[in-house]
C-alpha cells in the first residue's frame, strides 16, 4: 500500500478551528473521501491560538519537523498584525519577514514542499475602512515575495478575499460574509479555504 502524503497545516486559531466540525481540514477530508481519495492524504492540524510567526518558529521542531510531512501548509499572518493594536504586542514587518524566511529555510532543508498562505483579512469592509487594511496588504506581499523567492506554492487568501467580498458584500459589513467576526471563518469562508488549499496540495 502506498504511504499517504502528509499534509500538515501550521497556524493560529484559525488552524486550530480547522480540525472542528465544519472547518476546513475537515471539509478537506470529506471532499477527498467523496472521490475515493481519502486514504491518499493524511491531514494534520497544527494550529494554536494566538500564535504569531515567531510562535511557529519556536515550536518548528515538534510539531512539523519530527513529524516528517511531505508538505507544510503555513497559515499566519493576521496575529502578528491584529495583536498590535488590540494588544499592543505584534510583529514588526521586518521582523515578520525575517522569522518567516527562517521557517522556510529550515523545512526546505528537510525536503518539505510548502505552501504559504497569505492572511484573509481583519474586517470584511470593502471600501478600505478596516483600520489594519493596510498592514494585511503589507504582510500579504511580503509572503508573495518569499513564495516567489523560495519557489512555494502560493494560496492567496488575502485577494480572494477580497474579490468575493466585493462581489457578495454589497452592505459594507464589516463581518459575516466569510467570517464570523472579521477574522475566523465561517462556513462559506471555510468551504472557500478548503477549496483552495486542496488545489494548491494536489499541484504537488
Amino acid at each position: 500500500m502506498v504511504k499517504p502524503t502528509r499534509v500538515i497545516f501550521f497556524g493560529d486559531s484559525i488552524t486550530q478551528a480547522a480540525v472542528e466540525p465544519g472547518g476546513y481540514i475537515v471539509k478537506m477530508r470529506d471532499m477527498l473521501t467523496a472521490e475515493n481519495k481519502g486514504d491518499d492524504y493524511d491531514l494534520i492540524g497544527a494550529g494554536v491560538s494566538g500564535n504569531k510567526v515567531y510562535d511557529l518558529y519556536l515550536r518548528l521542531e515538534k510539531d512539523v519537523l519530527d513529524k516528517k510531512p511531505d508538505i507544510v501548509v503555513i497559515y499566519v499572518g493576521v496575529n502578528d498584525v491584529w495583536h498590535k493594536r488590540s494588544f499592543g504586542t505584534g510583529t514588526d514587518a521586518d521582523k515578520f519577514g525575517k522569522f518567516y524566511e527562517a521557517l522556510i529555510s529550515k523545512m526546505k532543508d528537510a525536503g518539505i514542499k510548502l505552501i504559504l498562505c497569505t492572511p484573509a483579512c481583519i474586517g470584511e469592509k470593502t471600501d478600505c475602512t478596516n483600520t489594519q487594511d493596510g498592514e494585511i496588504n503589507q504582510y500579504s506581499q511580503i509572503i508573495r515575495d518569499l513564495a516567489a523567492t523560495y519557489t512555494c506554492k502560493l494560496c492567496d487568501l488575502r485577494r480572494s478575499f477580497l474579490e468575493y467580498n466585493s462581489q457578495h458584500n454589497s452592505e459594507n459589513k464589516e463581518k459575516g460574509i466569510l467570517t464570523t467576526d472579521g477574522v475566523h471563518l465561517n462556513d462559506t469562508g471555510n468551504q472557500m479555504v478548503a477549496q483552495m488549499l486542496l488545489e494548491k496540495i494536489r499541484e504537488y
